[in-house]
């Protein structure tokens, strides 16, 4: 079932002086519990995508269609950094959504940090936790609100390679065993490949899609398994190329 979708979206940014085309004509679908990774070059969008899926802007052009616009809680942003507040322990960082929005219930938040194996540090403060287990309590943070579609802004940029390797796999079975859907903007075509069920490739400034993958072949595979497959080296082949030609293009 389709949840959400840009349909031939065009957006500008304006200044006084002149105006930044960011994409144009550019279509995405986003199925119940995918995994869509979103990949181009700097600056080309994408998190302009992203904006546009959680309603923090709109289209000039084309339709943002998403599944429940009566529900509020659609989307949920996990951003580059986990932004915790040092001054808040780990159940009141993830409780901030919640207490925005009246709701002092604290129950399923517990049940997402016994599950997710942080039960353990419920009190304990930012500078007290790795990069990897803040990034999983932001992500927590982000799901203890119960959003339909969950919006990743490169999540995993500031940490170290190990530490990334391992929260790329907790990430995807966090998102798979909660069931949801997720867009998932990243620089990183080998992340990409692990994480995502699905790939859209876009071109420079103003992006539109370039290239669709369907990571059909293993999409059943965990992320640290994926990276053992003949499949992984061959969808990282064509990506680079077409991220290559683009920057080619944009270079003549």
């Amino acid at each position: 079932m389709e949840i959400a979708s840009l349909y031939n979206v065009s957006y500008a940014y304006h200044t006084k002086s002149n105006e930044t085309l960011a994409l144009k004509d550019l279509n995405v679908k986003i199925f119940d519990n995918e995994i869509v990774g979103i990949i181009g070059p700097s600056g080309c969008g994408k998190s302009t995508i992203l904006s546009l899926f959680s309603g923090l802007i709109c289209p000039e052009n084309g339709k943002v269609y998403t599944q429940d616009k009566l529900n509020e809680n659609f989307t949920g942003y996990m951003l580059q950094k986990d932004e915790l507040f040092p001054w808040r322990n780990v159940i009141s960082n993830i409780m901030i959504g919640c207490e925005i929005k009246k709701e002092k219930d604290k129950s399923y938040a517990y049940e997402l940090l016994k599950k997710y194996n942080l039960i353990d540090f419920a009190k304990s403060f930012p500078n007290e936790l790795s990069g990897g287990m803040r990034q999983r309590v932001a992500l927590i943070r982000t799901l203890v609100l119960k959003p339909s579609l969950l919006l990743l802004d490169e999540p995993f940029s500031a940490l170290d390679y190990q530490t990334r390797l391992d929260l790329v796999e907790d990430v995807y079975f966090m998102i798979k065993q909660e069931k949801k859907s997720a867009v998932f903007v990243t620089h990183d075509i080998q992340e990409a490949i692990s994480l995502c069920d699905k790939i859209y490739v876009l071109s420079n400034r103003p992006a539109h899609v370039i290239k669709e993958l369907n990571l059909d072949e293993i999409n059943n595979l965990s992320p640290l398994k994926r990276r053992e497959t003949k499949q992984f080296h061959y969808y990282f082949d064509i990506i680079y190329e077409c991220l290559k030609n683009t920057m080619e293009k944009q270079n003549e």
